[in-house]
């Protein structure tokens, strides 16, 4: 899929024999369940790109017992990365592993790819989407601005947005709205756009707020994001999975201090 494919995968005994040890007991500290697959990812592109890749590890009908999420960075065009992914700790209930696929592939200009959790970016700004909220239709992606450097950094108003296709092309056709009053009052009414300022250690977030309402017309979904933080500022790209349908507006909601 995308370039990603499992080559191989690794199960323990369906009946491992118990073993006796003199040494203090750690029965009470998790156990790697010991399933694990190996995987190589090959950019088809002609741009550097960052993979994340999605595995499911699955019993013999097909069930997923495990998801497990791996980023491979900076793969440049033409070449072939591989990497190990582990199931990791499993309950004791849950069935046993026999397969495992790759589930979804999101790719990201590598230089725009959001930074690793505990991870600095060089300009002193992490800016990540979280898995949203959904009801009733309603969709809501929080934008999460982290001061991670060591000077001040003001915003001020909204972040300025590109929506972007699987191909990484921009998405034309949508309206990107300033705040969210022409989406929905029922989550109370935005904050006034203002400046915010961050001091190091100190964050922000902004939203991404749409309705799924799909009516005449072809149904629009849009995987990625790149965001800027303010006017001048390095993108980030992000993979929130937009499905607008077709009500062809998204609207934003501004930064706002996030609470220490």
């Amino acid at each position: 899929m995308n370039g990603v494919r499992i080559t191989s995968l690794t199960l323990p005994s369906a009946s491992p024999s118990p073993t006796r040890s003199t040494s203090v007991s750690a029965d009470s500290l998790p156990a790697d369940s010991g399933v694990l697959a190996t995987y190589e990812v090959t950019n088809n592109g002609t741009k550097n790109l960052t993979y994340s890749v999605v595995f499911t590890f699955m019993s013999s009908d097909g069930g997923a017992v495990t998801n497990q999420t791996m980023t491979v960075r900076d793969v440049r065009p033409g070449k072939t990365v591989r990497g190990t992914v582990r199931a990791g700790e499993l309950p004791p209930a849950a069935p046993r592993v026999t397969q495992a696929k790759v589930l979804d592939v999101s790719t990201v200009p590598a230089g725009e790819a959001p930074a690793d959790p505990g991870t600095c970016p060089a300009s002193g700004i992490r800016v990540s989407a979280d898995k949203g909220d959904a009801a009733m239709g309603l969709r809501v992606v929080g934008l999460h601005l982290d001061n991670c450097g060591t000077r001040d950094y003001t915003v001020d108003g909204y972040p300025l947005l590109e929506l972007l296709d699987d191909d990484l092309d921009p998405v034309d056709g949508i309206e990107i709205l300033d705040g969210s009053g022409d989406i929905t009052t029922g989550a109370g009414p935005d904050e006034p756009p203002r400046p915010v300022t961050l001091k190091p250690g100190e964050s922000a977030t902004a939203g991404l707020v749409w309705r799924n309402t799909t009516e005449a017309g072809t149904a629009v979904n849009v995987p990625h994001v790149r965001v800027r933080a303010k006017a001048g500022a390095d993108p980030v790209t992000v993979t929130p999975h937009l499905d607008l349908g077709t009500t062809g507006k998204l609207g934003v909601r501004p930064w706002e201090k996030g609470e220490r």
